[in-house]
C-alpha cells in the first residue's frame, strides 16, 4: 500500500453505545482503539448522562487524545465516536467529530463515515437559507439535513429517514439525541455498519472487530438505507428507504477493514487469501519466494502461496512505532522514510525470484521505492502482483482518489508501469474477479475506481474541497 507519500486513504470510523449501567465513554474509547486503522488524523467522543451533552475531540490518535480523567468526565449511558481522516475538508481540530448541535428540538450528536456527492450545491442551498457553518466537512452539512427536517418532522427518527432519502453518497451514521441513539445507514450500501450486543448493552460499529474488541457479539449488518433506533433498551427498524440493492466498497475487503473483521458475512482474511489465489490463477509465474508488503499485502501473498505452491516468507519487517508525530525536517530524511518505516529481510529474499504482493499502485513512486529495497536486498527478480485492479477514476464516496490524472495507470499500460516500477513482471486482479473476494455475501459491489461505473450520478463540479478556498476564488470558479 502506498503509505509514504499521499496515498490511498479511507475517510473514517463511527462507533457507538447504549447501556443503561454506563461507562459508555469508556467502552466507545476501546472501540475507537479498535478502528484506529480507518483514521489517525483526529477523533472525538460525545456523551449523553440523564439529559445532558457532553463531548471532546481534537487532532491525534485515540490514545493520544483520551486519558481517563477525559473520559470519566464523558461518563453516560449513551455514546458515539469517531476517528478521521480527511477526504473531505481539512484535518483542522474544527472538522473533527463528532459533530454537535444545539437547536430549537434540542440537541444532537452526529458521526459520519463516507463521503457525499454534490455537496457544493447542498451547502450554497443551506447558506441561501441564512445556515452558518463552522466547518468544511460535508459531515456537517448532514447534521444541518437532520435538524431542519426535524422542524418538521414528529421525531427525530422520522428526521434522519427523511435527510437521508434526499441525501447522495455515502453515508453511514450514527445520531445520538437525549434520549435515542439512531443508526442509519445509506440506500447504496457503500460503507458497512454493523450491530452487536454486550448484555444488556446495544453496540454500532464500522466494522465487527470493534464490536469484539469491547466483549460484544456480531448481531448483523445493517442493510442498505436501514435506519435502527434504540430508545430505552428497546430496539426497531425502519426500512422505508431500503431499495433491495448493494454497492459496497470493495476496497473494504482489499485494503481499508481489519483482517479480524467479518462484513456483510464475508470474512476480511478470507477475502484477501482469496485475491492472492485467483492473482496466482490469472498470473502465475516461475519464483523461489512470495513476499507481501505489510500489512493488506499480508493475507492475499499467503493465498498466492497456497494456490501457486511457491512457499511464503515474510519479506519484510515494518516499524510499527512511528506514529503520525513522526518527523522529516530535511530533503534526505524524507527520501529515507521507507527505509525507517519498512525493511527487507535480506535472508529471506538474497537471490531469490520474488512474487511481490501488494493491495494497490496508486501513483507508483512509494511502490517504486519498495521495490528498490527488495533488489539492495539482493532478490534476483521481483515478480509484482496487485490484489486490485487498476485505478482509473476518482472516487466519490469516501476513498481519497480525487485526480484520474495522476492515477499511473491512466497514462501508461502495465508494461510501462512494470518498467517504471522496476519489476520483471506486473499482474493485477481482474475486475471481473475482484467481486467474487466475499464468498459468503450476495451484496453487489462498488468498483467505479476500476472503472466499473458509479452507482449515483456524479456532479461535474466535484471538487471535494473546493467549499475551502475563499470567497472570491469560488466566485471566479462558478462564473467560468
Amino acid at each position: 500500500m502506498e503509505v509514504w507519500s499521499r496515498g490511498l486513504h479511507e475517510e473514517c470510523g463511527v462507533f457507538g453505545v447504549y447501556d443503561p449501567k454506563g461507562g459508555c465513554a469508556q467502552t466507545t474509547y476501546y472501540g475507537l482503539y479498535a478502528l484506529q486503522h480507518r483514521g489517525q488524523e483526529a477523533c472525538g467522543i460525545a456523551a449523553i448522562n440523564g439529559r445532558e451533552q457532553s463531548f471532546y475531540k481534537d487532532v491525534g490518535l485515540v490514545s493520544e487524545v483520551f486519558d481517563k480523567e477525559t473520559l470519566d468526565r464523558l461518563n453516560g449511558t449513551m455514546a458515539v465516536g469517531h476517528v478521521r481522516y480527511a477526504t473531505t475538508g481539512a484535518g483542522e481540530r474544527e472538522n473533527a467529530q463528532p459533530l454537535t448541535i444545539k437547536y430549537v428540538k434540542g440537541t444532537l450528536a452526529v458521526v459520519h463515515n463516507g463521503n457525499l456527492v454534490g455537496v457544493d450545491q447542498l451547502r450554497r442551498d443551506f447558506e441561501y437559507k441564512g445556515a452558518i457553518f463552522h466547518t468544511t466537512s460535508d459531515s456537517e452539512l448532514i447534521a444541518y439535513a437532520i435538524a431542519q427536517a426535524r422542524l418538521h418532522c414528529r421525531s427525530v427518527e422520522d428526521a434522519v429517514c427523511y435527510a437521508a432519502r434526499n441525501l447522495k453518497g455515502a453515508f453511514s451514521l450514527l445520531v445520538m439525541s437525549p434520549r435515542k441513539l439512531i443508526a442509519c445507514r445509506d440506500p447504496w450500501g457503500f460503507r458497512p455498519l454493523c450491530m452487536g450486543r454486550k448484555g444488556d448493552a446495544i453496540l454500532f460499529a464500522s466494522e465487527s472487530c470493534a464490536i469484539a474488541s469491547v466483549g460484544g457479539e456480531l448481531e448483523r449488518e445493517l442493510e442498505p438505507g436501514e435506519i435502527v433506533v434504540v430508545e430505552d433498551g428497546q430496539v426497531r427498524s425502519i426500512r422505508d428507504n431500503c431499495r433491495g440493492l448493494s454497492h459496497m466498497c470493495i476496497f473494504e475487503y482489499i485494503y481499508f477493514a481489519r483482517p479480524d473483521s467479518v462484513i456483510d458475512g464475508s470474512s476480511v482474511h478470507v477475502a484477501r487469501q482469496r485475491a492472492g489465489a485467483f492473482l496466482a490463477l490469472e498470473h502465475p509465474v516461475q519464483a523461489d519466494i512470495v513476499v507481501g508488503v505489510p500489512d493488506s499485502g499480508l493475507d492475499a501473498a499467503l493465498g498466492y502461496a497456497r494456490q501457486s505452491g511457491i512457499p511464503y516468507g515474510m519479506g519484510f519487517i515494518k516499524n510499527k512505532y512511528i506514529g503520525r508525530t513522526f518527523i522529516s525536517p530535511t530533503q534526505s530524511m524524507r527520501e529515507n522514510e521507507v527505509n525507517i518505516k519498512l525493511n527487507p529481510i535480506r535472508s529471506v529474499v538474497e537471490g531469490k525470484r520474488v512474487v511481490l504482493i501488494d493491495d494497490s499502485i496508486v501513483r507508483g513512486t512509494t511502490c517504486r521505492r519498495t521495490i528498490d529495497l527488495l533488489r539492495k536486498a539482493g532478490a534476483k527478480e521481483i515478480h509484482m502482483r496487485v490484489s486490485a485492479p487498476p485505478f482509473v477514476s476518482e472516487c466519490y464516496y469516501g476513498t481519497d482518489i480525487d485526480d484520474k490524472n495522476k492515477l499511473i495507470a491512466n497514462h501508461h499500460t502495465i508494461a510501462e508501469i512494470a518498467e517504471i516500477i522496476g519489476v520483471d513482471s506486473l499482474g493485477y486482479l481482474s475486475l471481473s474477479d475482484v467481486v467474487k473476494l466475499a464468498d459468503h455475501t450476495e451484496s453487489g459491489f462498488c468498483t467505479a475506481c476500476f472503472g466499473g461505473g458509479y452507482p449515483t450520478p456524479i456532479p461535474q463540479d466535484s471538487n471535494k474541497d473546493r467549499f475551502e478556498c475563499k470567497i472570491s476564488e469560488r466566485e471566479k470558479q462558478e462564473s467560468v
